[in-house]
This record gives C-alpha cells, structure tokens and sequence, in this order.
C-alpha cells in the first residue's frame, strides 16, 4: 500500500526539476548557462530572480564608423570651417545684443540714481528694490557678454573684442 504513495509523489518531484530554470552564469554583459564556459571566463553564477536573454546582433564596426557623428571620426575641413563660421555669426549676433541690453541697462540705471516711476514716488522702498535688481540684472549681463567674448576666443579664426 505504500508503494501506492510514492510511485506518484516520486513522479511529481520528476516533473517539477525539470521545471525548474539551468543554472545561469553572468560573465560581463555576457550570460551562459554551459558550466564549463562558466569557470574558464570565472563568471559569477545569477542568484534570485528570472534572467531573460534576447538574443541580438551587434552592428559591424565598418557601419558604425560611416555613420556621422560617431566617435573618432574625422569631419570635412569645409565643413568644419562651415560649422566654426556659424557659430562665430551665433555668437557675434548674442553679443551685439547683450552689449545693446547692457547700454540700455546702464542708462537706465544713471550711475545709481534712476528716475522714479509713477508708485515709487510715494514708496521708496520699491524704488530701493529696482535699484537693486537693475545692478543684479547688469552684474548678470556683464557676466554673459564674458561668457560669450571667451565663447567666440574658442572658435577658430575669430577675434574676440
């Protein structure tokens, strides 16, 4: 009568090892699950959780070094000096309007002393708040016309002023 029992629960435990997912090893970015490939590259064996593998191709080197933009790659003198020339005309165009927000801000701010506009007769506190937001705004512009003069030092063949 015991035999009864274990003939199907020995089947059973059959069936489930065979469910269970082969140990996976990781080496790199690499996965296996082949023993012997695993201690020759002394890969580390993937512990808890399911590893999904989908298989891929890598692309060839060859495509990958023709495709524009990719590292290493040599770009036209023509076009680099294309590049280099619109960028110096971004710049130039960003500095003449900064220099012209500047001078605007300057007259503005008279040497410290700005016209009072209509509520700041009344409150002098918010005329003490332009007056320090106009230097903050002239600190500031000055800051980006150095950025953009050191910008337009790191184009080739321009002159910064």
């Amino acid at each position: 009568m015991k035999t009864i029992y274990l003939i199907p629960l020995a089947t059973l435990l059959l069936a489930t090892g065979s469910w269970a997912q082969n140990r996976i090893y990781r080496c790199g970015n690499e996965y296996t699950n082949t023993v012997s490939e695993a201690q020759a590259k002394n890969c580390k064996l993937v512990s808890g959780g399911n590893v999904t593998v989908v298989q891929g191709q890598r692309p060839a080197r060859a495509a990958a070094s023709s495709q524009p933009g990719q590292p290493g790659q040599r770009v036209d003198a023509g076009d680099q000096r294309a590049k280099d020339s619109d960028a110096r005309l971004i710049l130039e165009s960003e500095l003449k309007k900064a220099e012209a927000r500047q001078a605007d801000l300057l007259k503005e701010y008279n040497n410290g002393e700005p016209e009072k506009l209509g509520p700041e007769h009344r409150n002098n506190q918010k005329y003490l708040e332009r007056i320090a937001e106009l230097k903050a705004a002239i600190s500031r512009n000055e800051s980006d016309i150095a950025g953009i003069r050191r910008e337009l030092g790191r184009v080739p063949g321009s002159t910064a002023k």
